[in-house]
């Protein structure tokens, strides 16, 4: 079966052209959007974004996330975004607010409000239902003087940019603007609580992401199955236990139980002679292993396995050996 061909590039007189003319400047004017975004926060508008974490980070409710059309979009990614990394929130749709879900707004809340323009009317209903109930309201807009930008606390004034619609219609960097300043809030917040990649893994267990943030301690052998000798043990013994083991691996422990060093197969074909099987594990044995410890990502353990060219990882804690994990055991887990 033939693959497809990866497709040549568009050539000047390629009718097509155009077409990949048109996404280029798509993508130009959208990088202008972001790089005015960047630069605002450098200014004028860095007060503002810190006062809105500020605000979030001492409500004892949930961020009420909300938008009408494209903005609405943006709100929805936004919401989700806020959830996953440890910020409680959730999306309220403005028509939906304005026949009953109102009532999912609390006092604890905060309002974060996305509009472009500022004057959606939409939105008015859970404007005016945020300052009756005193609920803190954060607004996106590009216009401070609009209805938004004038009824809340903190106003996060997007700089003006040109939309990549030629028509100047279809909202396109302004979305991808908003977009980006949702996702700066969730990042700043996120390193402001102290967010784990731990505590990332709560609210992701599924799929490869969930995969790779299992922890060592998910994956790794332990009790029995542990591959361990004295370093006084007779390698005659010490063989029968690492083959019974099967990890092509055995580590070596000091009369206090810390892990003191490993025999793999490799120092098993250094030594190799007449004189191995009467030879101590002590004297065989690869002084400071590579080791790992049980709440570290299964991701890192990979790394560690791949860059150090070997195939199993004691897993210490206080220095003592607690458990192996092997590289088939995180490649069945889905770790990549």
């Amino acid at each position: 079966m033939s693959l497809p061909l990866k497709a040549a590039p568009a050539r000047a007189d390629d009718p097509d052209r155009p077409l990949i003319e048109a996404a280029r400047r798509t993508l130009d004017l959208e990088i202008q959007g972001l790089s005015a975004l960047a630069a605002a926060l450098d200014d004028g508008l860095s007060s503002g974004f810190i006062e809105a974490v500020r605000i979030v980070r001492a409500s004892t409710g949930r961020v009420i996330v909300t938008g009408m059309g494209k903005s609405g979009y943006v709100g929805q990614k936004t919401a989700a975004t806020f959830a996953s990394t440890g910020t409680p929130a959730y999306f309220v749709h403005p028509s939906e607010a304005s026949h009953g879900d109102l009532g999912m707004i609390t006092r604890d809340d905060v309002v974060l409000a996305f509009s472009w323009s500022g004057e959606t009317l939409e939105l008015g209903n859970i404007i005016t239902y945020s300052r009756r109930f005193a609920v803190p309201l954060i607004a996106v807009t590009s216009r401070p003087d609009s209805a938004l930008g004038k009824a809340a606390e903190v106003t996060l004034t997007l700089p003006p940019a040109k939309e990549a619609c030629p028509h100047g219609l279809a909202p396109t960097t302004s979305t991808v603007m908003q977009l980006a300043l949702g996702d700066c809030l969730a990042i700043a917040l996120l390193e402001s609580k102290g967010f784990t990649a731990k505590d990332f893994k709560t609210f992701h267990p599924g799929g490869q992401l969930g995969a790779n943030l299992r922890l060592v301690g998910d994956v790794m052998h332990k009790g029995e199955r542990l591959p361990l000798a004295d370093a006084d043990a007779a390698m005659s013994e010490a063989l029968v236990t690492m083959t019974e083991k099967s990890f092509g691996c055995l580590g070596i422990t000091g009369p206090d139980g810390r892990l003191i060093g490993v025999i793999t197969d490799g120092d098993l074909r250094r030594n190799m002679g007449a004189a191995l099987l009467s030879a101590r594990t002590g004297d065989i044995m690869t002084r400071n292993p590579k080791t790992i410890a049980p709440d570290v990502l299964a991701s890192a353990a990979l790394e560690v396995i791949n860059s150090s060219s070997i195939t199993a990882l004691f897993v210490v804690e206080s220095g003592k050996p607690v458990g192996i994990v092997h590289v088939h055991d995180l490649l069945r887990a889905g770790v990549a």
